[in-house]
């Protein structure tokens, strides 16, 4: 009896650890620790992220359910019941004050809601281009040639060919600095130079170094068949920066090992670079001149073309082992991290709508997947109804058909919907294809 309470305490213990208690423990104390999902060390009980309301230009901040927890969503639904909040800041848990704030537009804070643990919802960060946060005032964080590593979650559902879906270290003035000034984690599938991963479509785990987004170096600078898409729909990113070149690693977040995608020498910047631009700056990747910056979803020199998803990311110290890298790839499995299902929807018909909407909750004004229903469906899943208008308007309510039924259903809900791949129609101008769940 005692021995199967003992063990009950230290499972507890272990299910409340976090990714920087891990890495602080093997010597690599995490600098830099963000996420809207959960608590990255046991002992955290702080804010994660501040979400900021249109309608009154206030905040609020939310925080976890207890220490080392997942996120209370209940005071994020609470404070944007209207769907008008975006995320202002990304709180670093860490101690070192890095936290994350505005460089581009912020991220819509409940358009992506999915599951953790046994079911609790939490919200993501779902990235358009033209989105981006950065902190440029950095405090702990590895400069010129000083090792570090990097960790993220991200998804290989929402990715694209844009500059560059970053999460790592990155230059104080905006800029591009040169080769060698920014070491990050990039998620997406350039082909920055002609470089690639396995394949063609990726997308794949690379290394931002500035002046290329890179999944291989030495003799794989331009094709690296070692890096395998991953496709998953949450990602385990890893970049190991070390003094004499770096690592990638890769997997699914939600069962198996990371894979090494690559290890060895930096790139060699004869083949895929421009170095030596601006001039006087380094005409190679080695040594790296980092400058300690940190940029989420931009590049470094201000860049704002990419689209991905972001979960947690933390920045340590030091070049980790590989037993810390599967270490934190356990926690992060047992985070256990779920799309929410989708829920079958009963079509209602077609109904008349003006400025003061029908269903008062105006959930996205621009619907961003293919599947405009599923979408819209999951951003008003606390409501009875939705809607889909103007071809990509998604609305919320608890009522409708205030003003009425359309008395021609073909010719006024007949527009389609933006990037829908299916037959659903979106409504049309003041008209809504209104569905119950």
């Amino acid at each position: 009896m005692k021995t199967s309470t003992l063990c009950l305490i230290i499972a507890a213990t272990a299910a409340a650890e976090g990714p920087c208690d891990i890495t602080g423990r093997a010597g690599n104390p995490c600098v830099a620790a963000h996420s809207t999902t959960r608590a990255l060390y046991a002992a955290y009980g702080g804010p994660l992220y501040l979400v900021t309301r249109s309608s009154d230009n206030t905040s609020q901040a939310v925080g976890v359910l207890k220490a080392g927890g997942f996120a209370n969503i209940a005071t994020h639904d609470a404070f944007c019941v209207l769907k008008d909040c975006v995320i202002s800041v990304i709180y670093d848990q860490s101690g070192q004050n890095n936290h994350l704030k505005q460089r581009h537009k912020l991220v819509p804070a409940s358009r992506h809601k999915i599951t953790v643990g046994d079911g609790t919802k939490v919200y993501g960060m779902w990235f358009d281009v033209q989105y981006g946060y950065h902190v440029d005032n950095t405090s702990g964080i590895p400069m010129g040639n000083d090792e570090e590593s990097i960790y993220a979650v991200m998804s290989g559902k929402h990715f694209n060919d844009g500059c560059c879906f970053d999460y790592g270290n990155s230059e104080t003035d905006d800029l591009d600095d040169g080769c060698g000034t920014m070491e990050a984690i990039y998620f997406g599938n350039a082909n920055w130079h002609g470089n690639t991963g396995a394949g063609s479509s990726g997308p794949w785990v690379g290394a931002d170094l500035e002046q290329g987004m890179y999944y291989g170096g030495g003799a794989k600078t331009i094709v690296n068949n070692d890096s395998q898409p991953l496709t998953h729909e949450f990602v385990s990113l890893y970049l190991r920066g070390r003094t004499d070149g770096f690592m990638l690693k890769g997997g699914d977040a939600t069962v198996g090992e990371l894979q090494t995608m690559y290890d060895g020498p930096r790139p060699n910047a004869t083949l895929a670079a421009q170095c030596g631009w601006p001039a006087g700056t380094a005409t190679t990747y080695q040594p790296m001149d980092k400058k300690g910056a940190i940029v989420l979803a931009t590049g470094g020199d201000d860049s704002q073309w990419a689209t991905g998803k972001f979960y947690e990311g933390i920045m340590v110290s030091g070049a980790t082992s590989d037993a810390t890298d599967a270490a934190v790839q356990a926690n992060i499995i047992g985070v256990k991290y779920a799309i929410i299902p989708a829920r079958t929807a009963t079509a209602l018909g077609c109904y008349q709508d003006n400025s003061q909407h029908d269903l008062n909750v105006s959930a996205s004004t621009a619907m961003v997947t293919t599947d405009a229903m599923q979408e819209c469906g999951t951003l008003c899943e606390d409501y009875k109804y939705f809607a889909l208008e103007y071809g990509k308007e998604c609305h919320c309510g608890n009522s409708y058909g205030k003003y009425g039924k359309s008395t021609d259903p073909a010719r006024d809900c007949s527009m389609p919907c933006e990037l829908d791949t299916s037959n659903v129609t979106c409504g049309g101008y003041y008209f809504e294809n209104v569905y119950s769940h």
